[in-house]
């Protein structure tokens, strides 16, 4: 095979606190599962001044080999849980199309390209603004991307995202109004507000719209969700909502909050004991 079909692939990879050593257990995994399916090789470099961060190269045998490697269902596990791991980054994609835009992992809205904020910043001097200040003295509105470049533990705050979808909410009839806001484990937020209905039996809550909008949308790995109400005691998902969760997002971690504070952090399990999927028929 000659060089010229040869692809390269790069991923920033920022990992968790506490997460680097189940990171690279996952990375070698994956080393070894290229090599021994024929899809390529890759290798894990770490950023000497950052000891959480890493740099995934993938070298691909050819364009096919890649595209294959991403349909394989064992290769969409390890990501899967690479996801939960750590906040990533493509930097450079040897193997997309010309005409397909889309990221590998699916989704249709997002494009690859380089994270201006993190890894190869090209903003490396100090401007003037002091920490935290906020550009004409507020906080400009966070879409999907703003929300996936902000770093540490707390990137993505997924409780203001919920509060601003509950302000879309329909809710003619019981003017109780909910906001939902649900992390794609790329770090895309899918936000989504109850729609209430004349007829009563066609009104849909809040976390069913967030979870059918992203999986319209092509996405199908999930982290966690927020729900968001206005009242004093948390509002947790119906029975019917908990079940949608569970059977798309699997083990979700629900964040409960009103519209001033949080209200309490469950996993999904434990809100919906001895679930009913698709593993029973």
């Amino acid at each position: 095979m000659g060089s010229s079909d040869r692809r390269l692939s790069v991923t920033l990879v920022d990992v968790r606190p506490g997460k680097e050593e189940e990171f690279l257990a996952l990375a070698t995994r994956f080393e070894a599962l290229l090599i021994r399916k024929e899809y390529g090789r890759a290798e894990t470099i770490r950023d000497e001044a950052n000891p959480r961060r890493f740099y995934a190269v993938r070298h691909w045998s050819d364009l096919s080999a890649a595209e294959r490697c991403h349909g394989d269902p064992e290769v969409q596990l390890l990501t899967a849980q690479l996801y939960q791991l750590a906040r990533v980054t493509h930097v450079v994609n040897g193997v997309r199309r010309p005409d397909d835009a889309r990221l590998l992992t699916g989704d249709r809205r997002a494009r690859v390209e380089a994270d201006r904020r993190t890894g190869f910043d090209r903003r490396q001097h100090n401007l003037g603004r002091s920490a935290g200040e906020q550009r004409g003295g507020v906080e400009r509105r966070l879409g999907p991307r703003r929300l996936r470049d902000r770093g540490g533990e707390g990137a993505i705050d997924l409780v203001a995202a919920a509060r601003r979808a509950r302000e879309n909410a329909d809710a003619a009839f019981s003017h109780f109004k909910v906001g939902a806001a649900l992390e794609v484990a790329d770090g895309t937020v899918v936000a989504g507000c109850n729609i209430e209905n004349a007829t009563y039996g066609l009104t849909i809550c809040a976390e069913r719209v967030a979870m059918f909008k992203a999986l319209s949308d092509g996405h199908r790995a999930f982290t966690r969700i927020a729900i968001v109400a206005d009242t004093d005691s948390p509002t947790p998902p119906c029975g019917a909502c908990r079940q949608i969760l569970w059977e798309f997002g699997g083990n979700l971690e629900v964040h409960l909050a009103n519209m001033h504070e949080p209200k309490g952090v469950h996993r999904l399990k434990d809100l919906l004991p001895l679930p009913f999927d698709a593993r029973l028929l």
